[in-house]
């Protein structure tokens, strides 16, 4: 495949590890917002996730050791498809296929959670058999939100129709329709007050969770004391230390096929949540990589 790369490197690495060929894992940029419902501006968090990632130390202090050494490869940018997203969500899918064709594992930066459903069919292409863990304060199930079946707000529901399983965690607002149809396709969200108010919410995320996942890692999932750039904060969310705890066990005990990092909108003044997004996607990478 050819591959063109930005610049502006995920972690600013040099070669040969940003290299694509010998890359284990592509960062792919999808800077796009048009299916967010309240405030835009994820759009901007694929570059500002990727200049905060300059500052990332590549030196793991939990597992003592760097892992950039794998191979982390920067694509160019999705570019947003005005002809809607539908059309949009095609354009992805055929670039996160020939990502995962090529044997890397895919991290998309978005942009609105809408995109999620695309790299999840493409990961599809290659494990039948797959389960989505959603870290996310909102369930993302109507079944169709604004007029759109491709809202950020349906991008779960996306998912179930392509026959993945889902097991949310973090879940803290989502409404009658969802509860409603949740209660019908036996989904039990592990909700934010479980992770903090249960001993085993981290077994029973794994207990529900096929051999093979995919993560989606909604950023408005965190508590917005953590995480304030993002389109839809609700209160009471995760910690670094929660979210972290939970990627480092799946890692472990699961594959990881590819994940998303989403719903990030850069703010003026700070750089808070694009840098604990940088820092998350890397120490996912240090994760898969000590397993290995």
């Amino acid at each position: 495949m050819a591959v063109e790369r930005i610049p502006n490197n995920f972690l600013e690495l040099e070669h040969p590890y940003c290299q694509y060929e010998s890359a284990r894992y592509a960062v792919l940029p999808v800077p796009y917002d048009s299916a967010a419902s309240y405030k835009a501006g994820a759009r901007d968090g694929p570059a500002a996730i990727i200049a905060a990632s300059h500052h990332v130390e590549t030196f793991d202090e939990e597992l003592l050791a760097e892992f950039h050494t794998a191979g982390v490869a920067t694509l160019e940018a999705v570019a947003p498809n005005m002809a809607g997203p539908q059309a949009m969500h095609e354009d992805l899918f055929k670039v996160a296929r020939s990502v995962i064709r090529d044997g890397k594992t895919l991290i998309t930066l978005g942009g609105d959670h809408s995109i999620t459903s695309a790299p999840v069919r493409a990961a599809m292409t290659k494990h039948r058999k797959l389960s989505v863990l959603q870290i996310d304060a909102h369930a993302d199930l109507r079944n169709t939100f604004e007029g759109t079946p491709y809202s950020h707000a349906s991008v779960m529901r996306r998912c179930l129709d392509l026959g993945a399983t889902i097991v949310p965690v973090g879940v803290r607002a989502y409404s009658a329709e969802e509860h409603r149809f949740m209660k019908r396709a036996k989904i039990t969200p592990i909700t934010a007050r479980d992770c903090y108010d249960a001993d085993d919410w981290i077994d029973r995320a794994l207990d529900a969770l096929g051999d093979t996942v995919y993560i989606t890692i909604d950023i408005d999932g965190f508590d917005p004391a953590y995480a304030p750039g993002t389109g839809t904060p609700e209160p009471g969310g995760l910690d670094w230390y929660q979210a972290t705890s939970l990627l480092r066990v799946v890692a472990a005990e699961k594959k990881i096929a590819a994940a998303d990092v989403v719903e990030v909108i850069p703010q003026h003044g700070t750089a808070t949540t694009e840098f604990l997004a940088a820092r998350l996607i890397y120490k996912l990478i240090c994760y898969i990589e000590s397993e290995s």
